[in-house]
C-alpha cells in the first residue's frame, strides 16, 4: 500500500467559463454561464461569479437565467476547450507516463511512476510548479490535490478549490474523512446516499463505525466491502494511463420538436458528416454505426448496424444511419438525434481494398491516372452533399470583420448581430458594434491563443507568458 502522497489530482477551475473569461477581457471577474441557450438547454459550466447566485452545472438554462439574469450566456466552443485541454495534459504527461484523464479538465497523475515525487515535500513542490506552468501556458488556474490514493487526491483537490493546493499528510486520512458526507466517496450517489441516511449514516465516520458486516447487509457484498474500505481511507485503485476511445459520437437537441420526416433525415445525414469529421481528426475508423433518437415523450431509442469492416467514409456512415432511421417511428416529433461510431480501429477496411485494387490496376493499366490528392487523403471518397448551413452567429463565438478585426458575438436576432471587438491580449474591454447578419465583411473566425507566445528556447519549460491581458 502506497503511503507517500504522490498521487496528484488536477481539476481545472470552472474550465469552460474560465476559458471564455481568459478569451474575453470584458467578461473577466463577471458572471459567465456556458451551455445550451435554447429552451431545453442546460448549464455546462458556470464561473465562480455566477455560482454565487446559485447557478451550477446541469441546471436547466431557464432556471439559471432567473437566478442570474445579468450573466453572460455563451454557446460552448469545444474546439478551443479541447486545444487548451491538450496543453494541460501535455504538462501532466511531462511529469509521468501514468496520466489518467477523466474529462477535458480533470486527471490523475502517478508522480512516483515518473520520478517527479517520492515524498510529501517533493510532491508539494511538483504540484506548485505544475500550477505555475498551467497558468503560464494557458492563463488559467487549476486546483491540485495530493494524497496516497486516487480517492483522497480527488477529495483534496475539491478542498483546494478554487486555485489552490491541498496535500493530505500520511496518517491524517481517517481524521480528515470522518466528518465528511458519505456522498464524497466514489460510488455513493443520491440513491445510495438516501439508503445510508435512512439507516442513520450520513458521514464517513459513521460508515466506519457501522462496520463491514452492516454495510454488506445494507448494500450487498461487493458494494459494502468496497465502501467500508474507503471509509477507512483504503483505496488501492492504480492510476491507469489514458485508454483508447471506445466510440465517437455527436448529437443535437432541438429547441422545437422536429415533425417533418424529411427534415429528420437531413439532420441525421448532417450528424453523420460531423461524426466522420471527428473520426478522421482522431485518425480512426469504426465498424458499428449507432443512431440515437429521443422522441417527443422523452422515450429514447438506440439502433445499430455493424459493417463488414471499419470505415471512415461519410457516405457509408450516412447511408447506414439512414437505414437505421427507417426502422424508427418518429410520429409525434423528435427532441434529440445522435449518430455515433463504435468498434474503433486505426485503419480503414475500404482503404486496404482500394490499395490492393490500385496495385492490380497499376500492373494492368499503367497509364491509368491516380485519384486527386485531396480525395486520396480522405480515403478515396468525397464528403456527401449536405444542405448549406444557415448563417448563424452563436453567442460567444469568434468573428472577424474586414475593418474592425477580431471580436466575438454578444448576441444576434431580428437580422442583426452585435459584436464586441477585443482579443485575449486586449488590456481593456473592446468596443461594441452591430451589423446585419448577412454583412459580407463579417465572417466566423478561429479562436485566438489565450496567452502571448514566445520562443521556447527563451521560455525554458514553458513557451508562453502569464495570463492574457494581465496588464
Amino acid at each position: 500500500m502506497r503511503t507517500a502522497p504522490t498521487i496528484l489530482h488536477l481539476d481545472m477551475d470552472a474550465f469552460y467559463a474560465s476559458v471564455e473569461q481568459a478569451s474575453k477581457p470584458s467578461l473577466r471577474g463577471k458572471a459567465v454561464v456556458v451551455g445550451g441557450l435554447g429552451p431545453r438547454g442546460v448549464v455546462a459550466t458556470a464561473s465562480y461569479e455566477a455560482r454565487v447566485h446559485g447557478v451550477h452545472s446541469a441546471m436547466p438554462m431557464s432556471q439559471a437565467r432567473r437566478l442570474a439574469p445579468n450573466a453572460a450566456y455563451l454557446v460552448p466552443r469545444f474546439q478551443l476547450y479541447r486545444a487548451v485541454s491538450e496543453q494541460v495534459m501535455g504538462l501532466l504527461r511531462a511529469l509521468s507516463p501514468l496520466v489518467e484523464p477523466l474529462s477535458l479538465d480533470e486527471a490523475f497523475v502517478d508522480l512516483e511512476a515518473g520520478g517527479a515525487a517520492w515524498d510529501a515535500d517533493s510532491a508539494r513542490l511538483t504540484g506548485a510548479r505544475l500550477r505555475a506552468d498551467i497558468r503560464a501556458v494557458t492563463g488559467l488556474t487549476g486546483s491540485v490535490g495530493l494524497a496516497a490514493s486516487k480517492m483522497l487526491a480527488k477529495i483534496a483537490s475539491e478542498d483546494a478549490k478554487p486555485d489552490g493546493l491541498v496535500l493530505i499528510e500520511p496518517g491524517t486520512e481517517r481524521d480528515l474523512l470522518a466528518p465528511k458526507s458519505v456522498r464524497i466517496l466514489p460510488g455513493v450517489g443520491p440513491a445510495t446516499g438516501d439508503h445510508l441516511r435512512r439507516a442513520g449514516m450520513t458521514t464517513v465516520g459513521e460508515l466506519a463505525e457501522a462496520g463491514e458486516d452492516e454495510l454488506v447487509r445494507l448494500l450487498g457484498k461487493a458494494h459494502g466491502h468496497a465502501l467500508y474500505a474507503m471509509a477507512l481511507a483504503h483505496d488501492e485503485r492504480p492510476v491507469v494511463a489514458e485508454r483508447e476511445a471506445k466510440s465517437v459520437s455527436v448529437e443535437d437537441t432541438y429547441d422545437v420538436d422536429i415533425h417533418d420526416r424529411t427534415r429528420v433525415g437531413l439532420e441525421v445525414r448532417r450528424l453523420a458528416g460531423r461524426c466522420v469529421r471527428r473520426l478522421r481528426e482522431a485518425g480512426l475508423s469504426g465498424r458499428t454505426i449507432v443512431l440515437k433518437v429521443r422522441r417527443y415523450d422523452f422515450s429514447t431509442l438506440t439502433r445499430s448496424e455493424t459493417l463488414r469492416g471499419p470505415t471512415d467514409d461519410p457516405a457509408v456512415v450516412a447511408e447506414a444511419a439512414a437505414r437505421l432511421l427507417e426502422a424508427v417511428d418518429t410520429t409525434g416529433g423528435v427532441r434529440l438525434l445522435g449518430v455515433g461510431v463504435t468498434g474503433l480501429a486505426d485503419y480503414t477496411q475500404e482503404d486496404l481494398f482500394a490499395q490492393a485494387a490500385g496495385e492490380r490496376a497499376g500492373a494492368e493499366e499503367p497509364d491509368q491516372p491516380s485519384a486527386p490528392a485531396e480525395e486520396a487523403d480522405r480515403g478515396g471518397t468525397a464528403e456527401p452533399d449536405l444542405p448549406p448551413a444557415e448563417r448563424r452567429w452563436p453567442s460567444g463565438h469568434d468573428v472577424r470583420h474586414a475593418v474592425y478585426g477580431h471580436g466575438w458575438v454578444q448576441g444576434s436576432g431580428l437580422g442583426r448581430v452585435t459584436v464586441r471587438f477585443e482579443t485575449p491580449l486586449s488590456t481593456r474591454p473592446g468596443r461594441v458594434r452591430t451589423f446585419r447578419t448577412d454583412d459580407p465583411e463579417l465572417e466566423p473566425a478561429d479562436p485566438l491563443p489565450l496567452v502571448e507566445r514566445r520562443p521556447s528556447a527563451a521560455a525554458g519549460p514553458v513557451d508562453a507568458v502569464g495570463p492574457a491581458g494581465a496588464g
